[in-house]
């Protein structure tokens, strides 16, 4: 290993080191981030609850719903059962207060909106909006409910801001199982582009950006992409392999001489990516790795691709990234974006790791913050036990902040040798909010560090390998 690769991978251990100054005032500052929503609710009583329940969100609990949440806290379940599922109040302006902080603390010129859908396995057929349908998390057509979600990255940090339920056309039609879930009268059938649209719609304004992004179920449809540009939003959305497009730097076949001039042909993405020459790739350094610098390779292209009527789209720009996954093959991403021509690899790259980071956001939120974990059926509890989850990841995302500045104050230079002096250590992220025994003050307050930002100290700053 390259001596300055070992010094970058002693830097990073040592960030994994926490000192005990992290979780000194650790219940106040939770206090302190719950104080503007909880104004928002009113009642002493419901401020109570949603107190209770962000506490229970953020312990060690194994299941985090409202049952085990009040069982931990010597409480009755029903109390919190009822502030939960059908107790009268609006969970909207909680999220709209936690766009505000999250423009207001993260906001950058060139951040990133992304958009995520994200399935959870159901049982039965009772759980609103829930229906036999494609789950990513179990990788097959399965009963679950799907969330589609919206993310803002930026180089400070990344954080879910809003999510709405995607309420399939089966639900949208049945009254009688909507007025059993408790489905608004007002919400109709809404598709997830829709839903998107709708979001960004509310809270776009609050959060400073220059880019859209999203997955390739957003990608797919020309008409999300028409819709995109008629709001003078700059996108990046990943398509899937087997999207047809056109190659609009390749001439067209020759003119025969009679009849109609002929077209360039249709071709596969990953068709055309494969016949690629390998001089048309351009390599990126993205971040120093154990065992190296790891890297990416990145190519763009002027392409049509095709309408919804299946005619040839305006002309879009078609950017791949090929990178080594964890088992050392090779994966291809694939991106529509209506950005200049002229705009660098480097920032096609920077935007496309902003769409992972959203993932990650998911993986935190249902790991650390009980996302999935809910027992509810109505339309009510799904929507707020969501919406408390988002404002407890935002609490973990505020103390991984919080826990930066301690460490540029209390540490030195990363070394070797001080490594030797305080071994580098992985916690697990729990923090619990109510006073426990001191056995527990060593937990840990963040689960991703400085590799996993938009800023790297590399030229071109991008995307995770």
């Amino acid at each position: 290993m390259e001596r300055r690769f070992r010094i970058r991978r002693d830097e990073l251990l040592a960030e994994c080191d926490v000192a005990p100054a992290v979780f000194e005032g650790i219940t106040g500052r939770l206090e302190m981030c719950l104080a503007p929503f909880l104004e928002l609710l009113g009642s002493p009583e419901q401020c109570g609850h949603a107190r209770t329940y962000v506490d229970g969100l953020l312990s060690d609990l194994p299941r985090k719903n409202a049952e085990s949440i009040a069982y931990r806290h010597d409480q009755g379940r029903l109390g919190l059962q009822r502030f939960i599922g059908w107790a009268p109040w609006d969970d909207a302006p909680l999220r709209q207060e936690l766009v505000r902080q999250v423009g207001g603390e993260l906001g950058e010129p060139d951040g990133v909106i992304v958009f995520d859908p994200s399935s959870y396995p159901k049982k039965g057929t009772c759980s609103v909006g829930v229906k036999r349908q494609w789950c990513g998390r179990l990788g097959k057509v399965e009963n679950c409910q799907v969330g589609v979600y919206m993310g803002y990255a930026s180089r400070k940090e990344h954080a879910l801001v809003d999510m709405r339920l995607y309420l399939p056309k089966e639900w949208a039609n049945d009254k009688a199982r909507r007025e059993k879930a408790g489905v608004p009268e007002d919400v109709r059938y809404r598709t997830r582009h829709a839903l998107c649209l709708e979001m960004l719609a509310a809270n776009g304004p609050s959060l400073p950006h220059a880019w859209v992004a999203g997955d390739d179920e957003l990608g797919r449809p020309y008409h999300f992409r028409r819709d995109l540009q008629r709001l003078n939003e700059r996108y990046l959305l990943a398509i899937p392999s087997n999207l047809l497009i056109r190659d609009l730097d390749v001439a067209p076949p020759p003119y025969q001489g009679k009849g109609q001039p002929r077209k360039r042909p249709w071709q596969r993405v990953d068709e055309w990516c494969r016949a690629l020459p390998p001089e048309a790739w351009t390599q990126l350094e993205v971040r120093d790795g154990e065992k190296g610098p790891l890297c990416v390779q990145i190519v763009k292209r002027r392409v049509a691709g095709r309408t919804d009527q299946h005619s040839e789209a305006p002309p879009e720009t078609l950017v791949v990234i090929r990178r080594p996954d964890d088992d050392g093959k090779t994966v291809h991403d694939y991106y529509f974006s209506n950005a200049d021509f002229e705009t660098p690899l480097a920032e096609f790259a920077r935007v496309a790791k902003a769409e992972h980071r959203i993932e990650e956001c998911l993986q935190r939120g249902k790991s650390e913050a009980g996302q999935a974990d809910y027992e509810v059926r109505t339309w009510n509890g799904w929507h707020r036990h969501q919406t408390l989850s988002l404002i407890a990841v935002w609490f973990l995302v505020c103390e991984a902040r919080q826990g930066e500045k301690n460490r540029s104050r209390t540490h030195g230079p990363a070394s070797p040798q001080s490594d030797r002096k305080h071994p580098a250590r992985r916690l697990p992220m729990r923090i619990p909010t109510t006073p426990r025994p001191r056995r527990h003050a060593a937990l840990a307050t963040k689960s991703t560090g400085q590799a996993l930002s938009l800023e790297t100290p590399q030229p071109f700053a991008a995307v995770e390998c």
